[in-house]
């Protein structure tokens, strides 16, 4: 029975890492995961599996990240519904993207769209891009040009 038992551990292991937890995040949430990357250039990505320009755009700022050696840090917030989360979780591992994953969880969605940016209407796909002292330097919602988006992060000290 204990010979067992590493293999059925290990299985489960390679399952939990095969399939990537999102995390739930608030307007309070938001704002502590920004200030958590204090020092660091940030692209925050709002998406979802039923947004077809988000379908392609993610991949792309994958490329991108990598392409760009790490220079800033990639971050993935679904605006997907509980129900489709299993969906999302497979989308980012299909397509590796840097973890950790996060999941829209706000019981007001107004309040939480403010508390990203008081102009955003909630329209997707989203970026927002911040520098190291966690100012909000550029928005982009809707399709936008990998390479604008290159060219903003690139322009950060």
């Amino acid at each position: 029975m204990k010979v067992l038992a590493l293999p059925v551990l290990i299985a489960c292991a390679a399952g939990l890492y095969a399939q990537p937890r999102l995390l739930p995040l608030d307007a309070a949430g938001y704002r502590k995961l920004l200030a958590e990357h204090k020092g660091q250039i940030v692209l925050v990505d709002f998406w979802a599996t039923w947004c077809e320009p988000c379908l392609k755009e993610l991949p792309e700022l994958v490329k991108l990240h990598k392409r760009l050696g790490g220079r800033f840090r990639l971050i993935t917030v679904s605006a997907d519904d509980p129900e489709q989360e299993a969906d999302a979780r497979k989308f980012l591992t299909k397509f590796g993207v840097p973890p950790p994953y996060y999941i829209k969880r706000s019981g007001d969605d107004d309040a939480f769209i403010r508390a990203v940016d008081p102009n955003w209407s909630g329209a997707l796909p989203a970026l927002f891009l911040y520098d190291r002292q966690g100012r909000r330097v550029r928005s982009f919602v809707g399709e936008t040009e990998i390479s604008l988006i290159e060219a903003a992060i690139r322009k950060l000290p």
